[in-house]
């Protein structure tokens, strides 16, 4: 029985990134030998053992059979004779089909150590496209290594391309789809996440509300950069680099969906995409069964973003209104997520990257306003519930008007 350091932990430790976790592999070996030893199984599929004092992951080396369409269409095959090379095989890329022996050698027949010289993102062998999670892998990957400067070989996104072709990636699962793309939207270069997806048609398959975004022109004046979808992206790498949550990244993502239905005729204008895009954000939600916290941010956002950059033109009651809509003073927290998304969208345009937002202290300060607007017991003595509401939002209707928000 040999034990291996496989995967991404040798893949960090050669990049000389910090390995956040290990995965073993066990060469040799039978499920009761590592029972025999205190390793606890787990997992259905195939065999997983919990080392019985660190509790890290060994695997039994395997084989794969490809039997069904997507990604849970395989026969796995686990004996003593497996080697480690053909467990190594099985895997995405090369740069995570090394490992790395007892001794601390490392063991790589596939060429993992000269791409990661390259900086190349490369399939370990045809089986590639047997599993069309590894689209979504790949884009994952080139979303996280594009600051070290690794690109995604010419023969892998072939592959890629043809795998869409062939309509291997209609068959992946909503769970699995926003398990990847929310891990993405976490990485440093999110991005890139999308760009890849596109570059090979998976993003048309994916998420067609936002691929519909690309070549969809909005006014030069307010948009140097002219192209919607470019527009998107950039606002979302200023979104990781601002480091962020993933709400935040998800709501700046979506926030513009409204844009790709927008009538040929009215183009390179686009009213009232606040409210139609609101329908497509529910839609990519249901499809994806995408998180409350998510969704619901980004709703108000694709609907407000506009309120937000225009706060200077508003009047009072209708800064007020806003607030009331997006159940700011129940919410604060989430109401300051609102104003940074509309922060990464005002300044992810060309040229304007740099930019101030007074926007937002501005729409932060009309809320503090209303929050610290109250009445006295005895302004609301004698009044009934519905009135003391009333006299109170007049109260922080004249505290907003206080500020001279407009310009």
């Amino acid at each position: 029985m040999e034990v291996y350091l496989v995967g991404g932990a040798v893949r960090d430790q050669l990049l000389g990134r910090a390995v956040k976790e290990r995965d073993w592999v066990v060469v040799g070996a039978r499920p009761e030998d590592l029972e025999r030893q205190g390793y606890r199984r787990v997992g259905a599929d195939f065999p997983v053992f919990l080392h019985p004092g660190t509790q890290e992951e060994y695997a039994l080396a395997r084989r794969e059979r490809k039997t069904a369409p997507g990604y849970l269409g395989f026969v796995t095959e686990f004996s003593s004779d497996v080697s480690l090379a053909d467990d190594l095989r099985r895997r995405d890329l090369t740069i995570n089909a090394m490992a790395q022996d007892s001794a601390g050698g490392i063991v790589d027949p596939y060429g993992g150590q000269r791409d990661l010289e390259a900086r190349l993102l490369r399939h370990v062998s045809e089986a590639f496209v047997e599993d069309p999670v590894r689209i979504l892998r790949v884009a994952r990957f080139a979303a996280r290594f594009a600051a070290a400067g690794f690109t995604v070989a010419a023969e892998t996104l072939a592959l890629m391309r043809a795998m869409v072709t062939s309509g291997e990636v209609s068959a992946l699962v909503a769970e699995r789809v926003w398990q990847e793309m929310a891990r993405a939207l976490g990485e440093d270069r999110p991005e890139v996440f999308f760009e890849t997806l596109r570059a090979c048609g998976a993003l048309k398959v994916i998420l067609p509300e936002l691929d519909r975004l690309w070549g969809i022109p909005q006014p030069e004046r307010w948009h140097p950069e002219i192209d919607t979808g470019v527009h998107v992206m950039m606002a979302l790498r200023l979104a990781a680099d601002a480091g962020a949550s993933l709400p935040v990244r998800f709501a700046v993502l979506m926030h513009d969906l409204g844009k790709g239905l927008t009538p040929p005729h009215r183009l390179p204008q686009h009213p009232g995409h606040e409210n139609s895009g609101v329908a497509s954000i529910d839609a990519v939600c249901d499809r994806l069964r995408v998180p409350n916290e998510c969704r619901d941010l980004a709703r108000l956002v694709c609907r407000f973003h506009t309120h937000v950059h225009t706060v200077t033109q508003l009047r009072p009651a209708t800064v007020l209104q806003t607030l009331e809509q997006c159940d700011a003073l129940r919410r604060p927290a989430r109401f300051a997520e609102l104003l940074a998304a509309c922060e990464f969208d005002a300044r992810g345009r060309k040229g304007l990257e740099g930019n101030d937002y007074p926007q937002a202290a501005l729409f932060a300060r009309a809320l503090a306003a209303a929050q610290q607007a109250s009445l006295k017991p005895e302004e609301m003595a004698g009044l009934d519930g519905a009135l003391i509401g009333e006299q109170l939002r007049r109260r922080r209707l004249d505290a907003i008007a206080a500020l001279g928000l407009r310009a």
